[in-house]
């Protein structure tokens, strides 16, 4: 049997509820949510598991090491006695990312500086020869984490951030973080099991997490490496059987799921990412300008979006919110629609009320999540039905 131990998912905002039911899905153990990251306990098998399937994380982490650190010399020794022989030798290459808070340490790049010093006068005492740093392409990516005093040491299972699915070759002007675009598409309820329209599309991102979703499909299955595949325990039988288990609980969903842009390179773009993540079966798209895009779907229709927020043209873009807002109400029956922006202004030009806003960041832009259920005829008529 192999050992347990804990691992950090780490994540966006706003999206700590779903990672941890994301988490509990796949069987993770003693999942508890954070701020930004949940934590839980799984075997090495696990930790390949969720790498490929996680939609919502952004790295999974494996703390290796615990310890108090008063200043920057106690860091340099926590580095400098630490048995890295147990992950390193001198031909390795590695990198230190920290994250820092408090008032002993405020400089996360001085703090990996420290902790790096104290790695390679380790080596190069005992053997005069060192590891050597590789921003790029190490074999093992150390994660250094302090706040106030207390440090932790993880290694990096991951390696590049987990919104690098695999698939997105061209992107757009501003493109969507694919976790952030699968953790919008969880958050504005959608089942994967009723048609779906993104009518402002760009590259394609929201369609393609919209499909890997719908279809059971691993978000990360196109990636090409993770960080633990250069770790000495790295166990690739392990690794594809986890894999294949997982590609054989691939569905079907049989609907449609669509997207659209007025821009042909848009369009180019989103075709050639669709293909990339061999999904071509599953989305349609077209150059279509939004105001002609019409709901031709019977039943309920999810409609999510990430239109242009365009700060600096703030009077076109109130018209352009305006005339979404319009579009709603006059070509999208029974639909439920929701957008993310994060122009707080041109979303009052929308002309409808959100049902639901739910605050979000955009890389470090403060968004909203904002819901607009437009509904066969009036709203009082719908309810009538219902009752």
């Amino acid at each position: 049997m192999e050992q347990n131990f804990k691992m950090i998912a780490k994540t966006f905002f706003g999206f700590e509820e779903l990672l941890e039911k994301e988490l509990k899905q796949l069987g993770a153990q003693e999942v508890e949510k954070g701020n930004r990251m949940v934590s839980f306990i799984g075997d090495k098998g696990f930790m390949y598991k969720a790498n490929l399937c996680l939609r919502t994380a952004l790295k999974v982490l494996k703390p290796i090491h615990t310890a108090t650190v008063g200043d920057d010399q106690a860091l340099y020794q926590l580095f400098y006695n630490f048995p890295w022989e147990d992950y390193l030798n001198v031909d390795s290459k590695f990198v230190i990312d920290s994250v820092v808070f408090g008032e002993n340490f405020n400089h996360s790049q001085y703090a990996s500086q420290k902790a790096k010093d104290g790695l390679v006068d380790q080596f190069r005492d005992k053997y005069d020869a060192r590891p050597s740093v590789d921003l790029n392409r190490p074999d093992l990516r150390i994660n250094l984490h302090i706040y106030m005093d207390q440090c932790t040491i993880s290694l990096d299972s991951s390696g590049a951030s987990l919104h690098h699915r695999g698939y997105r070759i061209a992107t757009n002007i501003a493109p969507l973080n694919e976790v952030l675009a699968a953790g919008l598409i969880q958050l504005s309820g959608w089942k994967g099991n009723t048609d779906f329209l993104d009518p402002l599309c760009g590259s394609g991102t929201i369609l393609i997490e919209a499909a890997l979703f719908a279809c059971n499909i691993p978000a990360n299955i196109n990636r090409n490496l993770f960080a633990f595949e250069k770790w000495s325990d790295w166990d690739s039988e392990l690794f594809e059987t986890i894999k294949n288990s997982q590609l054989k609980k691939i569905i079907n969903p049989n609907i449609q799921i669509k997207g659209s842009d007025k821009a042909p390179s848009a369009i180019e773009k989103s075709i050639q990412n669709i293909e990339n993540a061999n999904l071509s079966d599953f989305i349609k798209v077209e150059k279509k300008d939004f105001f002609q895009v019409e709901k031709d779907t019977v039943g309920p229709l999810h409609l999510l979006t990430n239109p242009p927020y365009g700060e600096r043209l703030e009077g076109d873009m109130n018209v352009l919110y305006q005339g979404i807002g319009d579009s709603f109400k006059q070509s999208f029956p029974n639909t439920h629609a929701w957008i993310i922006s994060s122009n707080m202004e041109a979303i009052k030009h929308v002309g409808l009320r959100p049902s639901r806003k739910i605050k979000l960041f955009n890389g470090k832009l403060e968004s909203r999540l904002l819901y607009y259920p437009i509904y066969e005829g009036t709203k009082r008529v719908h309810k009538l039905k219902e009752e």
